[in-house]
C-alpha cells in the first residue's frame, strides 16, 4: 500500500532539502510524493522554479508524513504571507501528529515553521547549526540538541541541513519499509554510509577543516582517503611534502590536536558507520582499522571522556 508523502514547497525552499529526500523517497517505491502549497509556483533557492504545486490538503489521510523543507533567508521567507498560510495549516495538524496519525518530518530551518505553528513544545528537535539558536531562542518549550544530524521524537522527526535531509529520508526507509529497502536506496543514491541521529553534524570530516593551510588539507585529504591505512606521521608528512616535525606543529596549531589524534577520529567514526550499516563489533573494528574491537571501543572511551 502506498504512502503519502506532503511536502510543504514554499518560496525560497532549498533545493537538495526538497530534491534529496524526494528522490530517496521515490527510490523506496512505496511512497506517493505531492508537493503542496498555498500558492500553484514557488521559486527555490537556486533559482529554478517549480510549479504545478497542490493546495494543501485540509485532512491528510492516516499513515502519511508531512515535510517541511528548509528555506533560505528563514527569517524573511518565514514570515511572508503564504509561509503564514503554510503554519496556520500545519497548526491545524497538530492533533493528528500528536495521535500519530500523521508524521511530521522538518529539515533544516524547516524546524523554525513548525515551532511557529507550536508543534515542537516538549519535543526533543535539532535544525542546521547556523539556526540552532535562533530555534532554541523562539521556542523555548523545545528540547533543542545540538551537533545531532536528526532527532525522533514520537510522531516527530527534524534534521540538520541539506544532505542530513537524506540521512533521515533513509531512517524513514528503514523504519517503515525494513533496513535492507533503505541501505538498496542508499546504494542506488551512491549513499556511501548511512549516518545515525546521533552522529555529529560536524564529522572528523568537516569538524578540522576550517583552516586555509594547504599542507594540512594535504594530510587530512590523505589520511580521509583511507582511514583504516596504518598511516605514520612520517609517511604523512612526505606525502604531504613537509617534515614531519613540521607537521606535527602545524597540526597542533591549526587543529589543536595531534595527528595520530585525527587519524584516530576519522577511524572512530568509519567503525561507527560500519556499526550502523549492520556490522558485528569486530568487524567493523577491523574495517576501520583497528586491531580489534577491544582497541576500537578504548579509543571511543578516550574521545568520550575529552
Amino acid at each position: 500500500m502506498m504512502q503519502d508523502i506532503y511536502f510543504v514547497t514554499l518560496p525560497g525552499v532549498m533545493a537538495l532539502d526538497l530534491a534529496g529526500p524526494g528522490e530517496a523517497l521515490r527510490l523506496a517505491g512505496a511512497f506517493r510524493l505531492h508537493y503542496v502549497s498555498p500558492q500553484e509556483e514557488a521559486e527555490m533557492s537556486t533559482g529554478l522554479v517549480v510549479g504545478r504545486l497542490q493546495p494543501l490538503p485540509e485532512n491528510p489521510a492516516p499513515g502519511s508524513l508531512i515535510i517541511v523543507p528548509g528555506v533560505e533567508h528563514s527569517a524573511e521567507n518565514f514570515a511572508t504571507p503564504v509561509a503564514l498560510v503554510a503554519r496556520d495549516w500545519l497548526r491545524r495538524q497538530k492533533t493528528a501528529i500528536e495521535r500519530g496519525d500523521i508524521t511530521l518530518v522538518c529539515i533544516c530551518s524547516g524546524s523554525l515553521l513548525a515551532g511557529q505553528a507550536g508543534l515542537l513544545d516538549g519535543y526533543q528537535c535539532t535544525t542546521h547549526h547556523d539556526v540552532i539558536a535562533r530555534l532554541r531562542q523562539q521556542v523555548p518549550a523545545a528540547q533543542v540538541k545540538d551537533n545531532r544530524i536528526f532527532v525522533e521524537d514520537r510522531f516527530i522527526l527534524t534534521s540538520a541541513g541539506i544532505t542530513a535531509g537524506i540521512d533521515l529520508s533513509l531512517h524513514i526507509i528503514s523504519s517503515r519499509l525494513g533496513a535492507q529497502a533503505a541501505l538498496d536506496v542508499a546504494r542506488e543514491m551512491v549513499v556511501y554510509f548511512r549516518r545515525a541521529g546521533d552522529d555529529p553534524q560536524l564529522s572528523p570530516w568537516l569538524r578540522y577543516r576550517n583552516h586555509l593551510h594547504p599542507a594540512v588539507h594535504r594530510a587530512q585529504n590523505l589520511m580521509a582517503a583511507a582511514p583504516e591505512s596504518p598511516w605514520q606521521v612520517e609517511e604523512v608528512a612526505v606525502k604531504s611534502h613537509i617534515s614531519s616535525r613540521h607537521l606535527t606543529r602545524l597540526f597542533k596549531q591549526h587543529l589543536g590536536i595531534s595527528v595520530r589524534d585525527y587519524h584516530e577520529q576519522l577511524r572512530i567514526a568509519v567503525a561507527g558507520q560500519r556499526l550502523q550499516q549492520g556490522f558485528g563489533i569486530e568487524k567493523a573494528a577491523l574495517a576501520a582499522g583497528f586491531t580489534s574491537a577491544r582497541q576500537f571501543r578504548r579509543a571511543q572511551e578516550r574521545w568520550s571522556e575529552s
